[in-house]
Formats: structure tokens, sequence, C-alpha cells
């Protein structure tokens, strides 16, 4: 049997939120199977359980944000990226704020947070939602048009391709593929970093965004040029933040997917109306689980590799 997945013990991490600039504490803990992946408010005169799903997805500007009634957790999606990287399945994720600290500003930090606490099998199947149709959503049209599509494939696999008209993210890869099956996700995604523009910063914190942002966690890039000291991690950076981002808001559909995705300029807004359009369809998808994991795509059984 293809097992679910909870962490063997209790591991902490301690930030400031991206674009709240708050200071938070995480908690992430063990879990039973069917529990899923569940926020914790536990700010609040009285705590609140946010579980993770695709319609508790409330906020698509800059980042994912899950809610429930008035209590909501901005920015899940790099937390969620490690957790689909590793195959976790079952988890809590006790906050003391609204956001998800952004650490250094890729899922690596919280990889390792993973890791350190160690995978455990569990006595249940793995589900996963396969894709048995083609299901696509587009926006806008000519230069503006941006689109994102699954089609039916027996693993997890990602191809992203980004376009911002802009010399130093030009100059990068702009294409990036990432199977699951055949790449590894700690050291060919993880390390990708958020990035952002300086002409944007003005706008965003009168708006009350990336208050919290620095070179420490953000690769920022002026008119022409990476800022940070030390450049970038990868050669195509930019890209593959957007595909490690994509598997984030991807895992919020609360199972692991079985399926091709591949996106156009996407971000978390579509990515999320896909996962919808996913869901309205019952001829697109239906759920499966391996009693013999040898069935189960290629390596989808093993545990992931450390670094």
């Amino acid at each position: 049997m293809l097992a679910q997945r909870t962490l063997k013990s209790l591991t902490r991490a301690v930030g400031v939120g991206l674009h709240s600039g708050q200071r938070v504490e995480l908690t992430l803990r063990p879990a039973q199977p069917e529990t899923g992946i569940v926020f914790r408010r536990i700010d609040l005169p009285e705590p609140v359980d946010i579980p993770v799903s695709t319609l508790a997805v409330t906020d698509t500007r800059m980042a994912s944000t899950i809610s429930v009634g008035d209590a909501r957790v901005h920015t899940v999606e790099h937390l969620m990226s490690a957790c689909a990287g590793l195959g976790v399945d079952n988890l809590y994720v006790d906050i003391t704020a609204e956001e998800v600290p952004i650490l250094d500003g890729s899922s690596a930090s919280f990889v390792f947070l993973l890791q350190s606490a160690g995978i455990a099998l569990q006595n249940a199947p793995r589900r996963f939602i396969r894709v048995k149709q083609p299901v696509e959503v587009r926006q806008g049209e000519g230069a503006q048009a941006k689109w994102a599509r699954l089609e039916p494939y027996h693993g997890f696999k990602l191809r992203f391709e980004i376009d911002f008209a802009h010399p130093a993210v030009d100059s990068t890869g702009q294409c990036v593929e990432f199977d699951l099956g055949t790449g590894n996700y700690s050291r060919d995604i993880a390390r990708a970093r958020t990035f952002g523009f300086t002409k944007d910063v003005e706008t965003m914190r009168a708006r009350g965004l990336g208050l919290g942002g620095s070179m420490d966690n953000v690769i920022v890039v002026d008119d022409s040029r990476v800022l940070n000291a030390e450049g970038l991690r990868y050669g195509d950076e930019f890209a593959k933040h957007k595909i490690l981002d994509a598997i984030g808001d991807l895992h919020v559909l609360g199972q692991p997917l079985l399926a091709a995705y591949s996106a156009y300029r996407s971000g978390h807004a579509l990515n999320n109306k896909l996962l919808r359009q996913l869901l309205a369809d019952p001829a697109a998808h239906d759920t499966l689980s391996f009693d013999d994991a040898a069935q189960a795509p290629r390596r989808f059984a093993e545990l992931a590799p450390a670094w």
C-alpha cells in the first residue's frame, strides 16, 4: 500500500511575514490519517482551525490566502509547496499571526523543517486526484494572455513559462520543466526565492504589502539588474520560483495530483481557478489509491531524498 505521511515529531520556526512584516511563530505537528493540512490560528482568543482546501482560498492577490469566517492565513504557498515536494499529507500548522513567515523567500527552510522532524508512514492509503480529461483556464488577450492547464499523466509534472519583458529576467531561463518522479524537489526547486521589482515597492507598501521584504528573503530587481550581492541561486531562478508557487497552489486541493500541469504567465488566482474548474467537472477527475505501491508512479513510494 502507498501510505499517507505525517511528521515523526513537531518542529518550530520563527520569522516575519513578507507582506505584514509581523513576527510570527510556526509550529508543525504530526496529525492523524485523513486530517489533511490544517492551519490553526492560536493567537486568537479562541483558536480557529483552517483546513486547507481549494474552496478555502479566499484571496489570491500577491499570495494565496485561506480563511474560515474572519480568521485567515496569508502566503501559504511556500509551505504547501514543501509539503507537496516531500509528500506530506497530514499536518497541523500552529501559527501566531495571520501570515506564514517568509524565512529565506523560498521553500528550502520549510523542507529543512519537515525533514528534520522526520517523515512517518501511516496506516491509511494515500489518495490521489487523477486528472482524466484536459482542463484549461485562460485570461486576457494578445500580450496580456495567461493560461494554465491540467492534462492526464501517471505522475506529477509541471511546465511553466514566464514573460516579464524585463532585461534582468529575460537574461535567465524563461521556461522550466520539473517531474516529481525523476527530479529532486529539494535540490532542483526548493531554493528558488520569491522576487520583486524596485519600481513596485512604493505602490505595494502603500497597500500594506511587502512590509517584511528585504534582500534576505527576496530577489530584488531594479530597471536592469539583480541587486542582491550573491546573485541568483539558479540560472532560471525566476521561472523555478513560479514552479515552486504552482506546486504549492495546486497542493491546496487537499490530495496530491496525478496530472501534467503547464502554464504561461499564470499566478495564484489562475491556479486556484484551474482547480475549481477541475472539481466542477466530475468527468475530468477521479480519486485513486494504490494497494500495490509498485503500481504507483515512479519514485512516489520513496521518501523524499535529503539535499
